[in-house]
């Protein structure tokens, strides 16, 4: 089966101000612009097959600038969405921990059964991605190296599974904004062989 190459969008100003984004569509900030930029020109010459993305712009911007140096076109897909944060969307976790405080300490002990008011639980959002992931892999070669530019949570989930972890314990993988992660999937076992590595970014 194929290289999948996991991306994390680039920062947006919500990122910046640490804000639960999940489904509300902010697009890439410039700083998140010049960090996808660093991540294309480290991968300009990697032979890349496909492209696909979050629906969601921040990440559908951070593939297309990435696909531009291979003039490949980038599918949308939104299994990869965020997680969808609902009545969260736009708070800081301490705003969050004030507003809602019995679902946010419910959340931070089992986010894998709790589902957040109007949004989802990180079990449904694990079950959706990995879909999606499966879908996109019956699709290439074994030689194909494919790009998938997503969202942090989505992703640490995405390894989780891939690693058979318990996903209660999906934020101890950290994500950085245009991190790259590389699995390596052969039929039903895949090999992680590099996560959040950020150094295109020591320039900026």
């Amino acid at each position: 089966m194929p290289k999948v190459l996991l991306v994390r969008h680039g920062e947006t100003i919500w990122n910046n101000q640490l804000r639960y984004q999940g489904h509300t569509d902010i697009p890439l900030s410039e700083i998140g612009r010049q960090q996808a930029e660093r991540l294309a020109l480290r991968l300009k010459n990697w032979p890349i097959t496909a492209f696909y993305a979050s629906d969601l712009s921040r990440a559908q911007e951070t593939a297309q600038i990435i696909a531009r140096y291979h003039q490949k076109p980038v599918v949308l897909c939104n299994g990869f969405r965020e997680t969808k944060f609902g009545a969260w969307e736009g708070l800081t976790y301490k705003e969050i921990a004030a507003q809602f405080p019995d679902v946010w300490n419910a959340w931070q002990r089992d986010p894998v059964n709790v589902v957040i008011p109007q949004g989802e639980s990180v079990s449904q959002v694990a079950d959706r991605a990995w879909k999606a992931l499966q879908q996109i892999l019956c699709q290439h070669r074994d030689d194909d190296m494919i790009l998938i530019a997503s969202h942090g949570g989505t992703i640490r989930l995405i390894l989780a599974r891939a690693l058979q972890m318990n996903l209660n314990l999906f934020w101890n993988i950290r994500q950085d904004n245009t991190a790259l992660n590389i699995i390596d999937a052969y039929n039903d076992r895949y090999i992680i062989s590099l996560v959040n590595d950020t150094s295109h970014l020591e320039q900026i």
